[in-house]
């Protein structure tokens, strides 16, 4: 008879002597600990996290930690319907479906008393991003377009080809704008959001498929929000990764530690939303080969911007799929694209990865479905009105379009960095300049700002803010008077630095100093709730 092997020899060892109920407990206890250490290793929050929340679930079970917190959440709810109220008023407030149809004079003449609700005049440069251009005529070759396929759908390819040409077409476009090859391919989603979700779908089940039951992605700490969605709907878990502290971009050596056998995917900004500052796309694209992982690259923000800047004059690092190890790409073409809201692109290096992105149900009743984004009936006057919008501008005035925009930010850029009591986050990359101060709240700035007419965008961890600067700043005189405003608000707040910071941009300085995130989710949930409140007639 052979020796026993080396291990049995070692667990006989270990058990020789004890008693059955002693060898059984061992035996459990060793069970329970691998089992544990497998759960704690594949969970999608840490254990401190995980702790924290807890902490905080118990806390506000106490009855007069409760009573104190239903108490707030109700009035921070009342605020949100009085805005909402106040905003609406003077307006019709329809509950119910009119008994007879409304003449269609009437209907186009409410549509316009509610596109003229609104504090800021956003055709006049006052707002930060949201539209991106206000050219008439862009808009009505776009608006032609949609009147015309308002009822298509792409679901239908032998009823509205031409839909899907159009969009094929968009996608192509798309590629040859970000460099892809002929084995490149994409669809046309519904915003950047679904682009960011759609590539997620895809890698999760490229992971899926290699064996990978519990994916992950690794993430920059400025990475879109959106991924964290995409996180939530597809079960996946996130590995976010610091940024550089000076230039705001994510630390490549952080990223290289943070890979394990569980990524599926790895993102990088090109440009991210907080800070206009683009992450080293050439890093993370080796790092992607070593590591045989793929990198998808998010320019929904900048895409359509950085894509013309070299003709435009303007150096921008290569961030496409001109870099070997850049799998996918998602581009919104209703920013800078200037196409209507509804439209974005996402891009693969091979129709493999694409496949994964797709749906398809093979036993259903009603017949085989297959359907290639969130969506199965889609708006194909959307795709119609996007098509139009990009063959109506062209390449030649993409790139000039993209040189005013440009050179209004690197101006503005320029001059806030002049500004007493101001600095900007690392080094803007295409149209987004975010600012800082560490001698005053910025935040007071902002609400001061905000008097003024200007609706910017705020920034957490740290404390900032930011202007998306689109082709209507680009306006006579709207570059000079936001610097003007910029100027004065800053002396302002630096000859009263103490003074509290009052209106809605006190939420975003609270909202930072509260140590259970559930509640700034609850108040974030009540905000929400009241875009769809309606407000009645004794409110």
């Amino acid at each position: 008879m052979s020796e026993r092997p080396q291990p049995l020899k070692a667990v006989n060892k270990l058990f020789e002597g004890k008693e059955p109920w002693q060898i059984v407990t061992m035996t459990a206890s060793s069970v329970l600990a691998i089992v544990w250490a497998h759960s704690l290793y594949n969970a999608k929050e840490s254990v401190t996290t995980r702790l924290r929340k807890e902490f905080f679930r118990w806390l506000r079970q106490v009855p007069i930690v409760r009573r104190k917190i239903e108490e707030k959440m109700a009035e921070i709810n009342s605020d949100f319907r009085k805005d909402v109220a106040k905003r609406l008023a003077g307006v019709t407030v329809r509950r119910e479906l009119p008994e007879h149809g409304l003449d269609s004079e009437q209907v186009m003449e409410e549509v316009r008393d509610h596109v003229a609700l609104g504090a800021y005049d956003w055709q006049g440069g006052s707002v930060s991003g949201a539209v991106y251009h206000v050219s008439k005529e862009i808009s009505k070759v776009a608006c032609d377009a949609y009147s015309l396929t308002a009822y298509t759908n792409p679901l239908h390819a032998d009823v509205f080809p031409g839909i899907n040409k159009m969009e094929a077409e968009i996608v192509r476009m798309a590629i040859n704008l970000f460099h892809g090859d002929e084995d490149c391919c994409g669809t046309v989603t519904t915003g950047g959001t679904e682009s960011i979700i759609m590539a997620c779908k895809a890698f999760r089940d490229l992971a899926y498929s290699k064996g990978i039951s519990n994916p992950q992605i690794v993430v920059p700490s400025t990475v879109h929000t959106a991924f964290d969605k995409a996180a939530q709907y597809l079960g996946l878990s996130v590995k976010t990764v610091p940024v550089n502290p000076e230039t705001m971009t994510v630390d490549i050596e952080k990223v290289k530690k943070a890979i394990s056998r569980r990524t599926c995917l790895i993102v990088g900004s090109a440009p991210n939303y907080p800070y206009g500052t683009m992450d080293d796309i050439i890093a993370l694209s080796n790092i992607a080969i070593e590591n045989d992982v793929p990198l998808h690259v998010d320019a929904c923000l900048g895409g359509f911007v950085a894509a013309f800047m070299p003709d435009a004059g303007h150096n921008i690092p290569v961030f496409d799929f001109r870099l070997p190890g850049v799998s996918s790409m998602s581009a919104d073409t209703h920013k800078y694209g200037f196409a209507p809201k509804g439209t974005s692109v996402v891009l693969y290096r091979k129709a493999e990865y694409r496949h994964h992105q797709y749906t398809v149900t093979t036993e259903w009743p009603g017949g085989v479905y297959g359907s290639p984004t969130v969506n199965g009936s889609r708006a194909g006057g959307l795709i119609a009105a996007c098509w139009a919008t990009m063959m109506y501008v062209g390449k030649a005035r993409y790139v000039t379009m993209t040189d005013e925009i440009i050179k209004t930010a690197r101006h503005i850029e320029e001059e806030v960095r002049k500004i007493p009591g101001l600095f900007v986050f690392g080094k803007p990359a295409t149209s987004v300049i975010a600012f800082g101060s560490n001698q005053f709240d910025i935040f007071k700035m902002a609400e001061l700002l905000h008097k003024k007419g200007w609706s910017l965008n705020a920034l957490q961890f740290p404390s900032g803010i930011h202007i998306c600067v689109t082709h209507a700043h680009t306006q006579t005189g709207v570059a000079a008077r936001f610097l003007q405003d910029m100027r004065a608000a800053a002396a302002d707040c630096l000859a009263n630095s103490n003074a509290p910071v009052e209106g809605k941009m006190a939420i975003y300085g609270v909202a930072q100093e509260i140590s259970d995130r559930s509640l700034v989710s609850d108040i974030t949930k009540y905000f929400i709730d009241s875009m769809y409140y309606l407000p009645k007639a004794d409110d």
